[in-house]
């Protein structure tokens, strides 16, 4: 096993779609991080790591959830930008977080961020504006523009890690609107967050959409009206189904550039072998059995060479995303790591894939000790890039 991290640089660690972080009630009945392993963030920090969890919206867009966790990390009110709240029909400001969770935060004291799934495009996009910053924003609001959308602060983040991630989109979606089932789930989401947004549960299942009125600011009693708030969200695409929908990933693709200042990593996760000596692939590696079927339907297309011979590098996936999609961001510069090569800077290291389903790297139904080994392993990492 890698020895323990000796990095001095704390690790952010962000949840994927309708996953929550430490900040929500149901984290202390099955942390995300660590699911049925155990609590891994408690677990290292009871080790000497400085780890955390954000919470941000399961259910809101990349660019929302990267404005989340910058206003958490800061200790500040969140501020989606003028021009993108006016665009997206939403209010500007969200909730304030008065205690900053990186107080230190500098380009002396830099951090780095693990993103799974969908957390690993929200720490893209967050990396993005810290270095490019977002002129419209700033054209928009003059003096009054968050710091984020500035730009000229990517050295304040040393490395960015996406697990699973739908980088280019995931075939999970696509399966979806295939089968016609997309609208349903889309409807029964929307519902479910706005009207739990107004009860007592909010706060143990928190989904952070006071920026369209269906939850209430954490002591604030204003929210808007509940088909009203549904309807101004559904139809805003400012959220996370149309992210990782194939024109959503395409737009995301377009604006997000990789920062120089920064290290990038990538895992996948294969669930899927070839079915004994056939042209055709099951998944065999789920644990979860949810996704034993949405692995099986997301192979039904399976895509074949001119032989007619599965190409099975378009058709493994973990369950819910494709091992092609969560390797590189399309377009963007990439190489497969090497231990014995120096790590470089504004380049995607792939790392070499491991065997497992979505939820294997969280360590839902996954073994204990290989879940933080593979933590511990990638920490190691993580501090040799410090030096």
């Amino acid at each position: 096993m890698a020895k323990f991290f000796d990095g001095k640089y704390p690790v952010i660690f962000i949840h994927g779609m309708f996953g929550w972080g430490a900040g929500e009630g149901i984290n202390s009945v099955v942390p995300y991080w660590g699911a049925t392993t155990g609590d891994l963030v408690e677990w290292l920090n009871g080790n000497g790591c400085r780890s955390y969890s954000v919470s941000v919206g399961p259910m809101s867009s990349a660019w929302d959830q990267a404005c989340e966790i910058y206003a958490q990390l800061t200790g500040t009110r969140v501020d989606y930008g003028e021009a993108h709240a006016k665009r997206y029909n939403h209010k500007r400001f969200g909730r304030e977080h008065k205690n900053a969770l990186i107080p230190d935060w500098s380009k002396e004291n830099k951090v780095h961020f693990i993103g799974h799934s969908f957390g690993g495009n929200s720490i893209r996009m967050l990396a993005h504006l810290l270095e490019y910053g977002a002129p419209e924003e700033v054209e928009a609001s003059g003096e009054n523009v968050s710091p984020l959308f500035k730009g000229g602060n990517g050295s304040l983040i040393c490395s960015v890690t996406t697990i699973c991630s739908p980088l280019n989109g995931t075939a999970a979606y696509e399966t979806a609107a295939r089968f016609k089932i997309l609208p349903v789930l889309k409807a029964l989401a929307y519902t479910y967050s706005a009207f739990l947004g107004r009860t007592r549960l909010n706060g143990f299942v928190d989904f952070h959409l006071e920026q369209f009125g269906m939850t209430r600011i954490p002591g604030e009693n204003e929210a808007d009206s509940v088909i009203r708030s549904i309807k101004r969200f559904r139809e805003s695409n400012d959220s996370i189904d149309f992210d990782m929908s194939p024109e959503g990933a395409k737009k995301l693709n377009e604006r997000i550039k990789t920062s120089p200042s920064a290290f990038y990593f990538s895992y996948r996760y294969n669930a899927v072998r070839q079915y004994k000596n056939t042209n055709h692939y099951v998944p065999s590696e789920c644990d979860f059995p949810f996704l034993i079927l949405t692995s099986s339907l997301m192979m039904i297309n399976e895509k074949t060479d001119k032989t007619g011979k599965v190409i099975q590098n378009e058709c493994a996936n973990d369950g819910l995303v494709n091992i092609s999609s969560a390797s590189f961001p399309d377009g963007e510069p990439h190489i497969e790591f090497d231990k014995n090569s120096p790590v470089l800077r504004g380049v995607w290291n792939v790392m070499p894939l491991n065997v497992g389903d979505h939820g294997t790297p969280i360590g839902l139904f996954a073994d204990r000790l290989q879940t933080r080994a593979f933590y511990l392993k990638h920490l190691d990492i993580l501090s040799g890039i410090e030096k």
